[in-house]
């Protein structure tokens, strides 16, 4: 989808999230946070939510884009499920249609201000 094109635009030379440790893996067995983008079908669900429970402890949901947040355009749709939050718990989201670059940058920043919370204390719960 459109929020795709954006995530590559941000790990491009212009804005290169990669300098601040965002490296895209396929595995879920090597990722920390699960990035999701675009309309999430509801045959795609259990893949989805099966996918969330194979990562290792401690993981991190973004949900970036309308579509993943809302349902975008589709919401009220028949085979669309209107937000990844109605199945896997989201810590981040991202709004826009399609969400810039620098909203996904300032998105993984504000994540590691909040894991670095928690890790002193500051936060309780998930």
């Amino acid at each position: 989808m459109c929020c795709a094109l954006e995530m590559a635009v941000a790990s491009a030379p212009r804005f290169d999230a990669q300098r601040f440790g965002v490296i895209a893996r396929s595995t879920p067995r090597q990722v920390d946070i699960l990035l999701v983008n675009g309309p999430v079908s509801k045959k795609l669900k259990p893949d989805l939510r099966r996918l969330y429970d194979q990562m290792p402890e401690p993981k991190w949901v973004i949900a970036m884009g309308e579509c993943a947040i809302s349902g975008g355009p589709f919401y009220g749709s028949y085979s669309i499920v209107p937000g990844v939050d109605q199945f896997i718990p989201v810590d981040i989201y991202i709004p826009g249609c399609p969400a810039r670059p620098e909203a996904l940058i300032d998105a993984f920043l504000k994540l590691q201000r909040m894991i670095k919370a928690k890790k002193k204390g500051l936060l309780t719960g998930k």
